[in-house]
């Protein structure tokens, strides 16, 4: 009797540890699954949006002359920074609306910047044929760190920065700009100069006229 109680107890014994084993095995098991699902799931996820800068940020390309100037040499100026290359053709087609602007606006404080993300020789070359009428900076990988510096990503071109005098970032517009586009914009940030609107003010009102504009005046092409 003795004898078949102990087999008993043992065999009551092995079953929980077995029981334990198992229910550890499969709690491991689990934890591992979520944890390879979870880390699955970051590497799937779009990566967060980088914050854009709020302030014209310091940096220096080549210019013309091959000599590395600062993107703050215009102080007092509301600055169009136009990033482009001569291979793109949305940014080709600006290039006669900013030197339209150049021509015209320069007499209002407004500064055109093209900043080509591209050979400094190629660009030399397309500069001098459509006789660009405004400063140019020029950098390959350089250019990119540029467009890194206000939080965008620089693969995408065209893209232009717009700030107030006081060199804050009134709003960025992504892809090709058209006319009616430049004087909601120029116009607004002519307010933040005024001190009749803060640069949140600007974006929101700006973002506001743009969607309400007319889909002939909103798109380039």
């Amino acid at each position: 009797m003795k004898k078949i109680l102990v087999v008993a107890v043992i065999s009551l014994v092995a079953g929980a540890l077995g029981f334990a084993f198992y229910s550890n095995s499969k709690q491991k098991a689990e934890a591992e699954q979520a944890a390879a699902a979870a880390e699955q799931a970051a590497a799937n996820a779009e990566p967060a949006p980088r914050p854009m800068a709020t302030m014209l940020p310091e940096f220096s390309l080549k210019n013309r002359a091959g000599e590395l100037q600062s993107i703050k040499s215009w102080p007092g100026k509301s600055l169009i920074i136009n990033f482009w290359a001569t291979w793109c053709g949305p940014c080709r087609r600006e290039i006669p609306l900013l030197m339209d602007l150049q021509a015209k606006r320069a007499k209002d404080g407004f500064e055109v910047i093209g900043i080509a993300i591209d050979f400094h020789e190629d660009v030399i070359k397309y500069a001098d044929q459509m006789k660009i009428n405004y400063p140019l900076l020029i950098g390959e990988q350089d250019g990119m760190a540029a467009g890194d510096a206000f939080g965008i990503d620089a693969t995408g071109l065209p893209f232009t920065i717009f700030t107030d005098k006081q060199e804050r970032i009134v709003t960025i517009k992504i892809g090709e700009i058209t006319a009616p586009m430049a004087d909601i914009i120029l116009r607004t940030v002519e307010q933040v100069n005024r001190g009749e609107l803060t640069p949140d003010a600007a974006r929101a009102q700006i973002a506001q006229e743009l969607m309400a504009l007319p889909p002939e005046k909103a798109h380039a092409g």
